[in-house]
């Protein structure tokens, strides 16, 4: 079975047609999904729902349930997107649930408006896996929004909410408010508990109260201890991606509490903690056949960029060379102001959706990305920091044959 089916109606939109959440909704129903069986955690917020995903589901695995994770966008394979216990799926796992799919999106009423989005329809698929596999419990991250993301269809018994700034404006909302309500809209009237990193205030009080609506006031957002979640440092990463890291390492623990469940061990968290990988999040690989070394992160603001740049100049000491991928709805200025006198790369997409019309300093070299070969990226220099949207770094680590296929492992 062709995988496209994921991406068919995506691909065949209208001009300004949006995703609709009342066909996925249909969709769920015909799969007869939610599942109760499966107890789900949910990752909601701006940047850094991967790495809380990540981490949420390493402690549940450490704990001895089967967890199955679903995150958006894939690096190198769209089989990435649904894992086990950290690992990918197989391709022919990937088929079979396209079948699936497909044979029930032919249950359907014809489409009118709005499509099914690949990032509901790979969540709807890694939930019909969780139950064809008799996992334990999910970890979800949302694609895009919170309330009017298909991440809705399936009430969390806790929510994780990552660090929410103005993104998607004038779709998820104007102010970091609004899209803090929209985010925070994926809680449901019997979830458990809340975890929310630390937010700005006006993103704070949006969230604090959203949830006391949502739940009737029985639940209050609660944020990791200013000193940290008690894990040593050299099992969390670097940069901003540490408080997204301890993020859904509270909400993990607060959702084995929910089920009833024991924290694991320390020495076997520890042991599944210490092998987590995290692709195109401060990563380092080395550009294959040459002595170029590789920093790989999907910094897409300036606080993201001014903290990768930094953690290359701590272990390097220099920076040969930047390769940066940011449409204009990106951070292109903050990335200009921190990149200052940087040589760069600045890459370009293929897509009609984005748009690389933003004015750029004089001595940066463009190039489309696509052409940044083993070759070329080599010939920028021996130290390289690569940044930009998850899908162009996920380019990069393609390019350079990075290892994607594991998060992490269970002894």
């Amino acid at each position: 079975m062709d995988p496209e089916v994921f991406f068919r109606e995506w691909r065949r939109r209208g001009p300004d047609e949006r995703r609709s959440l009342e066909r996925a909704r249909a969709l769920a129903e015909v799969l007869r999904l939610p599942d109760a069986d499966r107890p789900v955690l949910a990752v909601v917020g701006s940047k850094g729902k991967g790495t809380a995903a990540a981490y949420a589901s390493a402690v549940l695995a450490a704990a001895g349930l089967r967890t199955g994770t679903v995150t958006s966008p894939a690096y190198r394979s769209n089989r990435e997107r649904i894992r086990v216990d950290g690992q990918a799926i197989g391709e022919g796992e990937l088929e079979h649930l396209a079948g699936g799919l497909q044979d029930a999106m032919r249950r359907l009423p014809g489409r009118t408006r709005g499509y099914l989005s690949p990032s509901g329809l790979f969540l709807l698929a890694g939930a019909l896996h969780a139950r064809e596999a008799g996992l334990d419990v999910l970890v979800l991250e949302a694609g895009m929004g919170g309330r009017s993301d298909e991440i809705s269809l399936f009430p969390p018994t806790v929510a994780a909410i990552t660090p929410v700034f103005r993104e998607h404006a004038g779709v998820l909302g104007d102010t970091v408010a609004e899209i803090a309500v929209e985010k925070a809209g994926a809680v449901a009237p019997g979830t458990r508990a809340v975890v929310s990193a630390p937010q700005t205030g006006e993103a704070a009080a949006a969230i604090a109260e959203t949830v006391r609506q949502i739940t009737g006031g029985v639940v209050e957002p609660e944020a990791p201890p200013h000193a940290g979640c008690g894990l040593p440092a050299r099992l969390l990463p670097a940069g901003l991606a540490r408080t997204s890291a301890e993020t859904g390492h509270l909400a993990a623990l607060r959702f084995l509490k929910a089920l009833g469940r024991p924290a694991p061990e320390a020495p076997r968290l520890r042991a599944v903690l210490e092998t987590i990988t995290l692709p195109g999040r401060l990563s380092w690989h080395t550009v294959p056949g040459t002595g170029t070394a590789l920093l790989a992160d999907s910094a897409i603001d300036r606080a993201g960029i001014a903290a990768a740049l930094a953690t290359a100049r701590d272990r390097w000491g220099a920076i040969d060379h930047a390769v940066v991928c940011l449409p204009d709805h990106k951070d292109l200025d903050g990335a200009i102001a921190e990149l200052g006198d940087l040589p760069v790369t600045y890459a370009r997409l293929p897509y009609d959706r984005l748009r690389f019309s933003h004015p750029l300093p004089e001595a940066w070299d463009v190039a489309d990305a696509a052409d940044l070969t083993p070759e070329r990226l080599a010939g920028l220099g021996r130290r390289l920091v690569v940044l930009g949207t998850v899908y162009f770094v996920g380019l990069v680590l393609d390019t350079v044959d990075a290892g994607t296929e594991r998060l992490f492992q269970v002894p």
